[in-house]
């Protein structure tokens, strides 16, 4: 399943090792998803790795680039956008700095888009081509899949 994480997501799981994240990492591990990123939000996570977070969290030079190289081994690029036609399906969000996810979402064709934006989730009625999740309910759907694969193996 293809997957697109928000930058917050990208920063639990590169610089926080939030627990919320292990069931996407292990869905990647055990290439049950895939994640996808794009130019725009790439380089969003590239400004965000040079914030302070804090209590020994703000990275150097050199913690900022082994975050965006453990991202870029992760991650596989998005290389055009979604057609036009498609992209002006999509609604609006309220914020617009957080459009892109909506787009690279749509253009890579994903399953999932998973964010903690609340203004990325007050839209997940709305879209049709894609789930607006937060992590915690990425892990049940992705539980739910995982049985029902293994449910759909064991019958044959």
């Amino acid at each position: 399943m293809r997957l697109v994480l928000d930058t917050n997501v990208w920063l639990d799981w590169l610089v926080f090792d939030d627990p919320s994240i292990a069931p996407i990492k292990a869905a990647v591990e055990a290439k049950r998803a895939e994640v996808f990123i794009d130019v725009a939000c790439e380089a969003e996570l590239e400004r965000a790795l040079g914030y302070d977070f804090g209590r020994k969290r703000t990275l150097d030079a050199a913690g900022r680039a082994a975050c965006l190289a453990l991202c870029r081994s992760v991650a596989l690029r998005i290389d055009s956008p979604a057609p036009e036609a498609e992209r002006a399906q999509l609604p609006a969000c309220r914020d617009p700095d957080d459009q892109k996810f909506l787009e690279a979402a749509l253009a890579a064709r994903a399953a999932f888009l998973v964010t903690k934006d609340r203004a990325l989730l007050d839209l997940a009625r709305r879209v049709a081509h894609f789930r607006i999740v937060a992590p915690e309910a990425f892990e049940k759907a992705d539980a739910s899949r995982s049985l029902s694969s293994s449910e759909a193996k064991g019958s044959g």
